[in-house]
């Protein structure tokens, strides 16, 4: 079988995207889960579709849930990136403080 080719994402999770064609163009909201294998995102409160559930333990009589479907990830514009403050550069950038400057002594002739 031929190696799936994951290509980089101009979108992560958390961030903010609006929905720019589709049937749900317009539709502002958050990045659930990017699914790199097919191109695809989850968009929170996007493309709600409806599932139906067999009983189990949880819901005894079964249930119809609702929930956010893939959209192509071409479809979405990144309006607002999310804060990664896990990230070592950003670590490194707020760990580092201005170096105060040690006075120079006069050299003594």
């Amino acid at each position: 079988m031929p190696e799936l080719q994951l290509v980089k994402t101009h979108v992560h999770a958390g961030d903010t995207v609006k929905v720019i064609s589709g049937n749900h163009r317009g539709s502002e909201g958050k990045i659930l889960q990017v699914i790199r294998s097919k191109n695809q995102v989850l968009v929170e409160g996007v493309r709600m579709i409806k599932k139906h559930v067999k009983p189990s333990q949880d819901k005894p009589n079964g249930a119809i849930i609702e929930r956010e479907g893939p959209i192509h990830i071409s479809n979405v514009k990144l309006l607002q990136k999310a804060s990664r403050e896990g990230s070592a550069s950003a670590e490194g950038k707020a760990a580092k403080a201005p170096k105060a400057k040690k006075p120079k002594a006069p050299k003594a002739e």
